[in-house]
């Protein structure tokens, strides 16, 4: 399976973005999908993630009410809408596939990072 990101660029801070994860590959399986970030010098940390049917989506607390994760199956993407943007929201931003939960943990496949920059 390979991931491809798109979406990140500069923008300021109470803006919005929207990135998009293209995913390819014949599986036949439909995987959990989510999003991950690194932030500069920090540690990856998960943003969201959408089961493989679309019902259940997790956040993590610092982007709830902000960040909405949504798929469309049958164009095999995954968006994530970025609004409210923070200077703090700065990081590289990579998805992923796999787990058994929405968690994406662990996760099976990743795809390139796209930046994304917040000026404030």
């Amino acid at each position: 399976v390979q991931l491809q990101a798109s979406g990140g660029g500069l923008v300021q801070a109470g803006g919005s973005l929207r990135l998009s994860c293209a995913t390819s590959g014949r599986t036949g399986k439909i995987y959990n999908m989510g999003w991950f970030r690194q932030p500069p010098g920090k540690e990856r940390e998960f943003v969201a993630g959408i089961s493989w049917n679309g019902v259940i989506t997790l956040y993590a607390d610092f982007v709830k009410g902000r960040f909405s994760i949504s798929r469309d199956n049958a164009k095999n993407t995954v968006d994530l809408q970025m609004n409210r943007l923070k200077p703090e929201d700065t990081a590289v931003y990579s998805c992923a596939a796999g787990g058994s939960t929405a968690r994406i943990s662990p996760a099976e496949y990743w795809g390139q990072g796209t930046l994304v920059t917040v000026s404030s």
